[in-house]
């Protein structure tokens, strides 16, 4: 008997209603907003499919004639993706990563989007399967690959990396301040036998970080690292952000949920520069009022999940997402 892994999706519909619901701005009315009686027309995407939580409550906002391109890393989601376009014809597959998404949608004929939805991390299903190597909780392979067909497991990016990069690795995508402790105890451990686990790994990096944070298992930073570089997961969201200006037609929205300060950090900065690109420029400059250049998006700020929410679904304590508008004028 397969195994059932089950995933609740975080803001669901704060998320989905800042796409469509046009006729609401203020964001505190998107968190409970009913599915429109009106259906909304145009294109959409959605950059992480998982498990489909968004796009299924998002295709019931969209008319009969709307397409919705989702997009998708890990060969599990795609393979639930093509049972949902078997219910449902709008839905077209790209199995890859969000970043593609510029040239994937113009290989179909789509220059501009109304909607771009990205769910940033890692989904319940991809920890709850000890296989894929995600969870320090659960012994399985050190894998940690969100597409399996391809890339160096973490297994093997251990059994190969110097202990500076290792360091520089758990400093900078885990923000984890014992990073330098973690990579010498994987050295030395090495020498006698290779990581081949993942409580292998959790346990070592617990019995070198001897100040734990409350509530956070010590390898939570560690595990956060390695998946976060091995999978690119900044550069692509970095790569992304730079084309969604591009991808959204006049009036589009973005809606991006992220779980951890690197991401949050990264998308808050691409949209205040957006909101704002004339504080990029010298006021030493001999600029008219008329040569400034003019905002690209208009930004609605971040929500995060309800108490409601964080009781019912404990992930969506760290989860928060930005929304923003594209304007009319041209990059």
């Amino acid at each position: 008997m397969d195994t059932i892994f089950t995933h609740k999706t975080v803001l669901l519909n704060a998320t989905v209603n800042a796409l469509v619901a046009r006729d609401f701005n203020a964001k505190e009315e998107w968190v409970h907003l009913p599915v429109p009686s009106a259906k909304v027309d145009g294109v959409f995407v959605d950059g992480t499919f998982g498990r489909g939580g968004h796009s299924r409550y998002l295709l019931s906002h969209l008319s009969e004639s709307a397409k919705l391109f989702v997009f998708d890393k890990d060969p599990l989601a795609i393979q639930e993706a093509q049972r949902l376009q078997q219910q449902d014809q709008r839905v077209h597959i790209i199995h890859d990563g969000f970043s593609t998404m510029q040239e994937a949608l113009k290989e179909h004929g789509i220059e501009k989007v109304q909607g771009i939805l990205l769910d940033l991390g890692i989904s319940s299903p991809q920890i709850d399967d000890a296989s894929r190597g995600f969870s320090f909780m659960k012994e399985g392979p050190l894998d940690m690959r969100m597409d399996t067909t391809r890339g160096i497991t973490a297994q093997e990016w251990l059994e190969t990396a110097d202990i500076n990069e290792i360091k520089e690795v758990i400093k900078n995508y885990g923000e984890e301040r014992f990073a330098f402790q973690i990579a010498k105890a994987i050295e030395n451990r090495r020498k006698s036998s290779p990581l081949r686990t993942t409580l292998e790994l959790a346990e070592l990096v617990s019995a070198t970080v001897r100040t734990r944070e409350k509530g956070q298992h010590p390898a939570t930073r560690t595990f956060q690292a390695i998946r976060i570089y091995l999978n690119e997961e900044l550069e692509e969201l970095s790569r992304t952000l730079a084309s969604i200006l591009n991808l959204l037609a006049p009036e589009g929205r973005m809606a991006i949920i992220s779980f951890h300060s690197l991401e949050d950090r990264l998308v808050k900065q691409f949209i205040a520069k957006a909101v704002n690109p004339a504080a990029a420029i010298s006021r030493h400059l001999p600029l008219r009022e008329s040569e400034m250049p003019q905002a690209l998006l208009k930004s609605f700020g971040k929500i995060v999940a309800t108490k409601q929410e964080v009781e019912e679904n404990p992930r969506s304590r760290s989860a928060v997402l930005r929304v923003a508008e594209r304007t009319e004028v041209e990059q």
